[in-house]
């Protein structure tokens, strides 16, 4: 976990005012729950390998994206990252798996890394199916997705391209 100090509170009060916007009670929380938990947008953030952490997964993310005022994405970019982090807990038997959520000019990217080599891997839904649609959801959602190997593991990522002023 980062440490946080004047300088990072600092910066985020500046990404608000950046974002043309008076911090709201939702920025606030947002802020909180990166000091708790550590800010994925900084160092990777490494969450327990349980389905409880989706959803700390989902509230990172959402707070990083209000911080940065790209509220507007946060809807599909929290289904997504919940989908990666799914497939990370119910698939690589791994006890931790890593968040990360980088911004460059015209786009964010969302990462999950495990300790797993096992690709993941689309497959054809149908109507009928009640399960494995969680990379059908990626690949209709984001712009860009996919997964990279590592010497130890994988980093599976989603892109989703946003409009800088």
């Amino acid at each position: 976990m980062t440490a946080r100090g004047g300088f990072e509170q600092s910066w985020r009060r500046t990404a608000t005012a950046a974002a043309g916007r008076a911090p709201t009670v939702e920025d606030t929380r947002a802020s909180m729950a990166l000091d708790l938990v550590g800010d994925p947008s900084v160092d990777e953030v490494q969450l327990p390998s349980r389905p409880e952490s989706a959803s700390a997964a989902r509230r990172l993310t959402v707070s990083v994206l209000r911080l940065w005022g790209l509220g507007g994405l946060a809807e599909n970019a929290e289904l997504l990252v919940s989908e990666l982090v799914g497939n990370a807990v119910r698939h690589t038997g791994a006890r931790t798996f890593g968040l990360r959520i980088l911004r460059r000019r015209g786009w964010i990217r969302v990462e999950v890394r495990d300790p797993s080599r096992a690709l993941p891997c689309l497959m054809p839904v149908t109507d009928q199916d009640t399960g494995g649609r969680g990379l059908f959801l990626v690949d209709r959602l984001s712009d860009r997705w996919g997964a990279d190997l590592l010497p130890r593991g994988k980093t599976t990522w989603f892109e989703m391209r946003v409009a800088d002023h």
